[in-house]
C-alpha cells in the first residue's frame, strides 16, 4: 500500500506589514492574515520604540521635566507641556493670565494645522499621489514658519512655563503672523477641496476602514477618528482650558467613519483652527506680561496631585502629576490618544484588501513612540510581568487592576 503525503495548505497567509513600512516613518508591526487579497485578522505588536519618559521624569525635577515631556512626541511637543505645565500649576495654584492664555491657544492651533496636514499628506504619499504630498508640505512650512516666529524654533518650541509662556508678541510678529494665517488658509481649502473631489483620493478612501458610530463608542476612540463616526467629543469643549471659553470655534464631526471622513474632519479642523488662531491674535488681551519671572517660581511643590486633560491633534492626551513634596515627581503618568486609537482598532481592518492595510492604518495618525509595554507588581508575592498594552487597553485592564499594583 502506497501512503502519499498531503502537503498542507494554510486558509490564510501571515503578511508581516512592518515595523519598518512606508505607511509611517515610526516602528509598529501589523501582523496580517489574509485569505487571498481579503484581510481576516490583524494583530498589533508595538514596543520597538520605548523610551522610558515617564521613569525619566521621576528622576528629575519638576521644570526641568517640561523639556523632557515636549519630547514624547516631535510634532505635538507643545499639547504635552502644556499639559504638564496645567497640572504644575493645579498644584502650585498659580494660573497665566489672559494675555497667556490667548497666546497658548494660539500655539496649541498653529500646532494642530502643521499635524493634521502633516498626516494628510502622508496619505497622499501612501495612495501614490506625490505630487500633492510634495504641494502639502510646501505650504505646511508656512505653519511652520508661524510657528516659528511665535515661539523661536520651528519644531521642539518649548514655548510653554509654569504661568505663562516664555516669549510675548509685539505688533511686528502679530502682522506677520495675521499675513502667514491670511497665506495658509485658502491653500488648505483647496487641499480640501481636492480630497473632496479626486477620483483617485475618492477611490482609495471613501468606503474603507469604516467604523460606525457604535463602534467607535465601543472602541473608546478619542480625536478626529471618533468625531469622523459622529461622537461629538472634543476637550477644547468640555474643559474649556486656557482660553477655549473665549475663543469661538465648532466641533467638527461627520457621520461616514471611513478613512475619507477622518481625513476630512482634520481638513474642516484645520480651517476652524486657523480661524481661532486669526481670532486669538486680533482680540489679543494686552493686559499684564503672559511671560513669568522664572526666578520668582516655587522651587518646592507642595505634596498633591493633580489630573489634567489637553485635546491633541490626535485626541484627549492626559497627565496624571503627584508631589510628595519633595523637588522631584513621586508619579507622572502619560495617556496619549495613540494608545486608544491603535490597540483597539485590530478589527477595522478584516474585510478589506492587503492594499488598504496601510491607507487604514495611517487615517488613525499613529504616533508609536506613545505605546509600550509596562511592568506591573503583584503587591501580595512580589511578582513581576509584562503586560502587553492591548490588555491593558481592552477588557483585561480591570482584571488586571484588581490583582496587580500598576
Amino acid at each position: 500500500m502506497t501512503i502519499s503525503k498531503i502537503i498542507e495548505v494554510p486558509y490564510a497567509l501571515e503578511i508581516p506589514v512592518g515595523p519598518q513600512h512606508p505607511a509611517l516613518h515610526e516602528p509598529v508591526l501589523l501582523k496580517a492574515y489574509a485569505d487571498g487579497e481579503e484581510v481576516v485578522r490583524v494583530d498589533i505588536y508595538t514596543g520597538y520604540n520605548h523610551r522610558g519618559i515617564e521613569k525619566l521624569t521621576e528622576k528629575n525635577t519638576f521644570y526641568r521635566n517640561i523639556f523632557i515631556v515636549a519630547r514624547v512626541c516631535g510634532i505635538c511637543n507643545l499639547v504635552h507641556a502644556n499639559c504638564y505645565v496645567r497640572a504644575l500649576e493645579e498644584l502650585l495654584e498659580k494660573y497665566p493670565n489672559d494675555r497667556a492664555r490667548y497666546l497658548r491657544v494660539l500655539a496649541m492651533e498653529l500646532e494642530r494645522v502643521h499635524s493634521h496636514m502633516l498626516i494628510n499628506a502622508v496619505m497622499a504619499e501612501i495612495i501614490g499621489f506625490d505630487s500633492l504630498f510634495m504641494n502639502i508640505m510646501r505650504d505646511r512650512e508656512y505653519v511652520m514658519k508661524a510657528k516659528e516666529v511665535l515661539t523661536g524654533n520651528r519644531v521642539l518650541s518649548d514655548y510653554l512655563m509654569v504661568g505663562g509662556v516664555r516669549r510675548d508678541v509685539d505688533s511686528v510678529k502679530k502682522d506677520r503672523l495675521l499675513k502667514l494665517i491670511d497665506r495658509v488658509l485658502p491653500r488648505v481649502k483647496y487641499y480640501r477641496r481636492v480630497f473632496m473631489e479626486d477620483d483617485t483620493l475618492l477611490k482609495r478612501m471613501v468606503g474603507v476602514g469604516v467604523v460606525s458610530k457604535t463602534d467607535a463608542l465601543r472602541m473608546s476612540l478619542v480625536g478626529p477618528p471618533a468625531r469622523a463616526s459622529g461622537v461629538k467629543i472634543d476637550v477644547r469643549s468640555s474643559e474649556k482650558y486656557d482660553a477655549y471659553d473665549e475663543i469661538p470655534f465648532n466641533v467638527v464631526t461627520r457621520k461616514e467613519g471611513d478613512v475619507w471622513a477622518r481625513m476630512m474632519v482634520r481638513w474642516d479642523e484645520a480651517i476652524e483652527s486657523l480661524n481661532m488662531a486669526r481670532y486669538a491674535l486680533e482680540h489679543l488681551p494686552s493686559d499684564g506680561n503672559p511671560v513669568p519671572d522664572e526666578r520668582r517660581l516655587p522651587r518646592r511643590f507642595p505634596p498633591g496631585e493633580a489630573y489634567t486633560r489637553v485635546e491633541a491633534p490626535r485626541g484627549e492626551l492626559t497627565y496624571y502629576v503627584m508631589s510628595d513634596g519633595k523637588p522631584k515627581p513621586y508619579r507622572v503618568k502619560i495617556r496619549t490618544p495613540s494608545f486608544i486609537n491603535i490597540i483597539n482598532t485590530a478589527s477595522v481592518y478584516v474585510g478589506y484588501t492587503v492594499a488598504d492595510l496601510p491607507v487604514i492604518l495611517v487615517s488613525w495618525d499613529p504616533c508609536i513612540s506613545c505605546m509600550e509595554r509596562v511592568t506591573v507588581i503583584d503587591p501580595r508575592t512580589g511578582e513581576k510581568r509584562k503586560v502587553p498594552v492591548k490588555e491593558l487597553a481592552g477588557g483585561g485592564s480591570r482584571r488586571v487592576s484588581q490583582r496587580y499594583s500598576l
